[in-house]
């Protein structure tokens, strides 16, 4: 019989200030980094304050990870040292693997009234894949597709597989369940998710109980925006909402189980990986070509 996942833990976003003084939301990339594995950061950068967000991310490097960062309202500007660059704005995903090396940057604008709102997912790679050849890849709004149910529920399919439909994004290397959901108030949606992967989901707006069946005694807790819920074990989790609707990024992956090494922008297996790769930034030799 399939089992529900329990929430297994409740997470405020915290504040803190990345790149040349942008001010975000950190939900995950404080605590143990083994918690949410594959995945080892998700930041969101949103802001009504082009003060807080305009100076943007200059160049710096990255090894050893993927970055999935998905934008709702602005734009994103890309650059990177193998000769890419773009733009994404509401809707778009930009999708980075940083393998063996990388410098790039990202430099955010708002829209016409200066409100910026996007969200930036780390996902590890593998110790077999960590010194892979870096590429990227912009994912535009149209090319994502969406789910619309008869209840109002929308399901836009970022990365893996939501019923018959599969997101554009299919070159992750931990091959990731990425799902942008909107929920009116008053319905429960059930979300099947494979047992083998850890989930989460970030509430992005609105309010919702997780994991609770209507027909069992007690009204649940409403999480609201900015928390991150991660799941215990089983086949599928619920979202109920009550008198307000509710908008979620809903992730799952398949645990790495290595050991990681982390330290600013580079993701090893070792510490002594790690020491090299800011040793070869120190003298030169860290793009790999």
């Amino acid at each position: 019989m399939p089992k529900q996942r329990s929430v297994k833990n409740v997470v405020k976003s915290r504040s803190t200030i990345e790149g040349a003084g942008v001010h975000l939301k950190r939900a995950i990339g404080f605590g143990d980094p083994y918690e949410y594995d594959p995945f080892l950061l998700l930041d969101d950068f949103s802001s009504d304050d082009p003060d807080k967000y305009i100076k943007g991310f200059p160049w710096h490097p990255h090894r050893g990870i993927e970055t999935i960062t998905y934008i709702l309202k602005g734009q994103v500007e890309h650059k990177d040292s193998i000769g890419n660059s773009g733009v994404i704005g509401p809707g778009d995903i930009q999708w980075m693997t940083a393998g063996s090396g990388i410098y790039h940057q990202e430099m955010p604008q708002g829209d016409e009234n200066g409100i910026l709102q996007g969200f930036q997912l780390w996902a590890n790679l593998p110790s077999a894949y960590k010194m892979m050849k870096p590429r990227y890849r912009d994912v535009k709004q149209h090319q994502i597709p969406e789910i619309k149910k008869s209840n109002g529920i929308l399901i836009k399919v970022i990365a893996g597989q939501c019923e018959d439909v599969t997101g554009p994004v299919k070159d992750v290397v931990t091959s990731p369940e990425y799902l942008d959901i909107y929920i009116p108030a008053g319905l429960s949606y059930r979300q099947e998710i494979s047992p083998d992967k850890n989930a989460f989901v970030f509430v992005v707006d609105g309010s919702a109980v997780f994991c609770y069946e209507p027909e069992s005694s007690g009204s649940g807790e409403q999480i609201g925006n900015g928390n991150v819920v991660l799941f215990g074990e089983g086949d599928y989790i619920t979202i109920t909402t009550g008198k307000s609707s509710v908008r979620v990024l809903l992730v799952s992956g398949v645990p790495i189980s290595e050991q990681i090494a982390w330290h600013g922008p580079i993701v090893m297996n070792t510490e002594e990986e790690l020491e090299t790769a800011y040793e070869e930034l120190d003298n030169g030799t860290f793009i790999k070509g």
